[in-house]
């Protein structure tokens, strides 16, 4: 079946079409058993966070078993994943629900002949008309379609806060239904679980962590500058708990007078300025607050970082934390993110919320040497290596979906309802 004739005639309206969308299924990717697998996730640009770097590395994984995979998104301003052949982006409407909601009736009748087809529909995120595309294209065909939804972190508490009234009516009026419509949600962590069950959402739940993509660091030696520096790197928002972070630092900084924090990252709703403000009234000097790095330029960040710090209030997965470890630097993690195995695989410190356990903690990881966070940063990376590579990711999600798709006993990885 081809992918929709509308699609290939309205091309140019695309962003970045994919070089093979106007192929059918059947001329793809070698089959895994006849799986096609169709992620769809509201968008890909470097400014929506962790799901721009996960949706399409977990597709490719899932590729190189076999599986006949697309990932369709909604282009915006900014940069978007160009240069991916599984990739398919549209523009959104130019009306209200476009620029609001990024409906985009193009993707949308995508999504309907994906589910015709069958195999599977994975939708992740929520609140935005694409996190409601799969479920209502399941509905439409009447039963001939899997579907998982992967609610990417933004059903936990501190997340509902943020626009917590649109919110409430986008709940009400159709996530919800779409949630409890999906076959399987899709949980990176078992607090993301925990956040599932307290929404009232029953159906089973598969608890898998997301991936990361090892960089290579031979060409890249980790530098031990004469100036230490501690790097926070995200998004610059106030779910992140960088103001804890920043009066933390000020309780320590006089006692280290050869380090400094950087905090670096896209900032959104202003919460930069209010953090140069704050750090103006505590009076600390050695911060420096800035714009957001990408590809190389992003890994030698890590790489010249010292510690790396993750004060945020809730995270599902927390994915700066996998790529500070896999670029050999400990961590230190407010239990707002799912790492307990900072502690247990002796790669960082897993600390509870509020200004006096951050400032232990950076206490301690200033004085135990450079040759201790060494170690701690190449225990970390092996850890990475060991639980969580792309590959092992996408069969344990592979699983899921056949178990759907051919019934029997649950994978290890589900919880049921």
């Amino acid at each position: 079946m081809e992918l929709g004739p509308k699609l290939v005639k309205n091309r140019q309206t695309f962003e970045s079409f994919d070089a093979h969308a106007d192929l059918s299924w059947d001329r793809m990717a070698p089959p895994l058993e006849g799986l096609a697998v169709s992620h769809i996730v509201a968008g890909l640009s470097l400014e929506d966070g962790g799901p721009s770097y996960s949706v399409p590395a977990l597709a490719e994984a899932q590729a190189r078993a076999g599986a006949r995979v697309r990932v369709r998104h909604v282009a915006r301003t900014g940069s978007t994943n160009n240069g991916n052949d599984l990739l398919v982006s549209y523009r959104p409407e130019q009306n209200v629900l476009g620029r609001v909601l990024r409906a985009s009736s193009d993707m949308r009748q995508a999504v309907d002949a994906d589910a015709r087809y069958g195999g599977v529909l994975h939708a992740h995120g929520l609140w935005l008309a694409p996190n409601f595309y799969p479920a209502w294209a399941k509905r439409r065909c009447a039963g001939c379609v899997k579907l998982v939804h992967s609610p990417r972190g933004m059903l936990a508490p501190a997340a509902l806060a943020i626009s917590s009234l649109r919110k409430r009516a986008v709940w009400l009026l159709a996530q919800r239904a779409a949630l409890r419509d999906a076959d399987c949600l899709h949980a990176t962590a078992r607090s993301e679980l925990e956040d599932i069950r307290s929404a009232g959402l029953k159906v089973p739940v598969a608890v898998i962590p997301n991936g990361i993509d090892l960089p290579d660091i031979c060409g890249s030696p980790h530098r031990a500058p004469v100036e230490g520096v501690i790097l926070s790197l995200g998004r610059i928002h106030p779910k992140k708990g960088l103001d804890r972070l920043l009066r933390a630092w000020a309780s320590v900084e006089s006692e280290n007078p050869s380090w400094r924090l950087r905090i670096v990252g896209p900032a959104e709703l202003k919460h930069d300025e209010t953090l140069r403000r704050l750090a103006r009234s505590l009076g600390v000097d050695r911060v420096s607050i800035e714009g957001p790095v990408y590809g190389k330029a992003k890994l030698e960040l890590f790489r010249s970082a010292n510690v790396f710090v993750l004060p945020t209030l809730s995270e599902n997965f927390g994915m700066t934390v996998a790529e500070a470890l896999a670029a050999e630097i400990p961590v230190i993690s407010t239990k707002g993110a799912p790492w307990a195995g900072l502690q247990t695989e002796r790669c960082g410190w897993w600390i509870d919320h509020g200004v006096e356990p951050l400032a232990a903690a950076l206490r301690h990881a200033l004085q135990i040497g450079h040759d201790e966070r060494a170690a701690m940063g190449a225990r970390g990376r092996v850890w990475m290596a060991r639980d969580f590579g792309w590959d092992r990711i996408a069969a344990d999600m592979i699983e899921v979906y056949r178990w759907l798709r051919e019934g029997g006993e649950a994978p290890s990885t589900v919880q049921l309802g």
